[in-house]
């Protein structure tokens, strides 16, 4: 063996999304964020198309990014726009001192569809969540359909041409790691062909 199976299997195990509701405030360190997107990079990529793209956000930036995108959230609901939602956004802000805007580079032109380079940047974000547990750093990847508006595409800083994947919130939880979670067992969600 390579790598010891408990341990490998305790990590994967051991990965939970904890929302940014329940961190502690404690900063995370930007060698930390550096390492945890340098193993993002390491994610299997068609052709080695490497179609991710990040933006970090911390500190005063994380607060700024998240007020800039409450703002878009009303701009983009409308009157339909809850007071309660724009205040939680605003609020990952205070509680989350990194957050990283994910950005998808996709070649229109090139000669792989568009869903491999977004599986590649989901299995970068599966990477990014490992060394989050690794560290005992909660991560929550969040897709917020408001995210299209311009208003937010400008906060996020997305270069001509990039799609958003969303944010990815890093910080260390409040009080005991997540108990572990439930799957489905095998047997409902595989078939085995032997002949």
């Amino acid at each position: 063996m390579r790598h010891s199976i408990s341990d490998t299997s305790d990590l994967i195990l051991d990965r939970r999304s904890i929302a940014p509701e329940r961190f502690s405030g404690r900063a995370v360190h930007r060698e930390i964020v550096e390492q945890v997107l340098q193993h993002a990079t390491w994610a299997p990529n068609h052709g080695l198309t490497q179609p991710w793209r990040f933006h970090v956000f911390m500190d005063g930036a994380s607060k700024r990014l998240m007020s800039q995108l409450a703002a878009a959230y009303r701009a983009h609901a409308g009157s339909a726009a809850m007071d309660v939602k724009a205040e939680k956004i605003e609020n990952r802000g205070v509680r989350c001192n990194a957050v990283v805007a994910l950005g998808l580079a996709h070649n229109e032109e090139g000669r792989f569809p568009l869903w491999e380079d977004q599986a590649a940047v989901a299995a970068g974000v599966q990477n990014m969540f490992l060394m989050c547990t690794a560290h005992g750093i909660g991560g929550y990847w969040s897709t917020p359909g408001f995210l299209v508006h311009p208003d937010a595409v400008t906060a996020l800083g997305l270069a001509p041409g990039e799609r958003s994947m969303g944010l990815f919130y890093m910080g260390y939880p409040e009080g005991a790691w997540p108990a572990k979670g439930h799957r489905k067992p095998l047997e409902y969600v595989t078939r085995w062909t032997t002949e």
